[in-house]
């Protein structure tokens, strides 16, 4: 396993949104657009009613001084001889007066609305924590508000489960990497506490024990470095740092890296690819992609079987494919085989595999330089495919 720098790679999990207040909520482009709109209507509104009431008193005044004036003699001791008196005196003070009281009533009938409608918006967003599917019902005027209230709590609810599931595989992980430290931690206690217990062993039995737990003190800092990249996965931002490079020559010198490792399974490695294969990418990144696809290559493997890498120029893209003889991967779980954390073999057995990274990995570097990497499985073959764009918009170096 090459000893490249891990980094973060978790830029696409993103956590459950906080639970934020009614305020926030609103203000969304949709909602502010709702909410603007019936705020202006309500507005609109009560001034209309205004004027028309204030219009409504000065005609009401003078046409009732006009018809009570006309329709006989009034007399003093009369009530409505001192109202009409008094108007006659103070028509003006009479009036603003009449408007002073009818404008506050008015306001007071017209704010019955918008508060209702608020009391609504504050019961509607305590309903918004619920851990339910029960829609939100506003009245027919927030209609845009109870939308987007509604599409904030599914979305709230998605983020949560996948918060949950995403907690829940990371804790499962923990407990098998725990597991699968304490066997070859336990191996390497045993065979050094026989080594020192036994000072009568021949040296081909020294030279075996020795072997045997040395082999597995490398896998167990294997193990330790897949810890590292759980724990620095939400740390660091990942970065290029961007060279012109030989495809065709990183290809090999990997390849051949895993020679060993082929040897022990009876796997052959043949290379279909061009003389060159000119790439601009970052190398140490590229390289542990395709040490990634090359260990899960080996891991998945029939034994005696063939691993083929094979590469070429498409158009603007340069496309590699890495394909191995292994049981076919069912579909449901093809379609997750680059999820963090994700393993076809479900009972971890600590001699091969990892955290399930490797593959999360490579499509995060894939993608980072702008291209994609595909899985296919069919009749005993896996296929990875990787297709990396010749011409890169806007890349990031170091």
């Amino acid at each position: 396993m090459n000893k490249l720098e891990k980094q973060n790679l978790d830029r696409t999990q993103a956590p459950p949104p906080a639970r934020g207040s009614i305020r926030d909520l609103l203000r969304r482009p949709q909602a502010t657009s709702s909410t603007r709109m019936l705020s202006s209507t309500l507005f609109a509104r009560y001034l209309i009613i205004l004027i028309l009431f204030a219009v409504g008193v000065v005609g009401f005044y003078f046409l009732s001084y006009i018809f009570f004036s006309s329709i006989r003699i009034w007399h003093a001791y009369e009530p409505a001889y001192r109202f009409l008196q008094i108007f006659a005196n103070h028509p003006i003070e009479t009036i603003i007066l009449t408007w002073i009281v009818g404008g506050i009533a008015v306001s007071a009938w017209m704010m019955r609305r918008p508060l209702t409608y608020i009391d609504a918006i504050v019961e509607a967003s305590d309903r918004l924590l619920d851990q339910d599917d029960a829609p939100i019902h506003l009245p027919p005027a927030l209609k845009g508000v109870e939308d987007q209230m509604n599409l904030a709590k599914q979305r709230s609810l998605r983020n949560a489960s996948a918060a949950r599931e995403a907690e829940q595989r990371k804790n499962d992980l923990i407990v098998y990497l725990a597991h699968d430290l304490k066997t070859p931690l336990t191996s390497v206690i045993g065979y050094l506490t026989l080594l020192r217990d036994e000072p009568e062993l021949s040296p081909k039995m020294r030279a075996k024990y020795t072997n045997i737990a040395l082999d597995k003190a490398e896998r167990l800092e294997e193990l330790i470095n897949e810890f590292f990249d759980i724990t620095r996965f939400n740390l660091s931002q990942l970065t290029l740092a961007v060279e012109e490079t030989d495809l065709t020559r990183m290809l090999q010198q990997v390849a051949s890296e895993f020679e060993p490792v082929f040897g022990e399974k009876g796997l052959r490695c043949t290379l279909d690819l061009p003389e060159k294969l000119p790439y601009v990418c970052d190398t140490d990144k590229m390289a542990r992609v395709f040490d990634n696809l090359l260990r899960n290559a080996v891991n998945y493997s029939f034994p005696d079987s063939e691993v083929a890498i094979s590469g070429r120029t498409a158009g603007a893209h340069v496309i590699l494919q890495f394909r191995n003889v292994g049981k076919t991967i069912p579909q449901e779980k093809l379609s997750r085989i680059f999820e963090q954390f994700f393993r076809l073999d479900s009972s971890r057995a600590s001699s091969s595999g990892g955290a399930g990274l490797g593959l999360a990995i490579a499509k995060e570097i894939v993608e980072l330089h702008g291209g994609g990497i595909t899985a296919a499985s069919a009749d005993n073959l896996v296929t990875f495919t990787v297709a990396l764009p010749l011409e890169k918009e806007g890349e990031e170096t170091a």
